[in-house]
């Protein structure tokens, strides 16, 4: 899958000693990258700390999730694997993220086993689907109501969407 969004996941981990004594000390720190190496880099930032042995940090700012909510206190191991799904598929991860409640596993693997492509709306793809395995004849063609065919599909459970911009929708069936 291509990466849909220029996003570049990052969180602003803030060393707790110095935070509670007065200072400002922290650090912006990649999200897409590797647990090991965002814990390495936490481990340089406390390092570094005003205040001497600094040991506790908490995550204080973040950007680049594209509307998901990373938690103070969140796992590295969930953030950094958050962040890597974000920065290869932008608006896309985050809204399969949002969909699934922030479960990784549910939004890959609807991503890989769920997934029917871009359209520019429900009705589009209802059409396509339809005159794919379909043949209607021209003179009912006009007849047919996509938007309501969608709609159906929909309320039914046969199908959600993620739009991700206007003219931009993403369709999945329901698992």
């Amino acid at each position: 899958m291509t990466n849909l969004s220029d996003s570049n996941p990052r969180i602003y981990v803030a060393c707790l000693a110095a935070y509670n004594n007065g200072y400002l000390h922290g650090a912006w720190i990649d999200a897409d990258q590797d647990a090991s190496e965002i814990r390495d880099e936490i481990a340089a930032m406390l390092a570094r700390s005003p205040i001497e042995h600094a040991e506790e940090y908490a995550i204080h700012d973040y950007e680049g999730f594209e509307g998901v909510t990373i938690s103070e206190y969140a796992g590295i191991d969930s953030v950094a694997r958050m962040g890597a799904f974000i920065a290869e598929h932008g608006a896309l991860g985050a809204g399969l993220l949002e969909q699934f409640g922030g479960d990784m596993d549910q939004a890959e693997t609807t991503l890989q086993d769920c997934y029917h492509g871009q359209f520019t709306s429900l009705a589009d793809y209802m059409e396509e689907l339809t005159t794919e395995s379909v043949t209607i004849p021209e003179a009912l063609r006009y007849y047919v109501n996509w938007d309501a065919m969608a709609r159906d599909a929909e309320m039914g459970g046969d199908v959600f969407t993620i739009e991700t911009a206007h003219g931009e929708v993403h369709v999945f069936s329901s698992q």
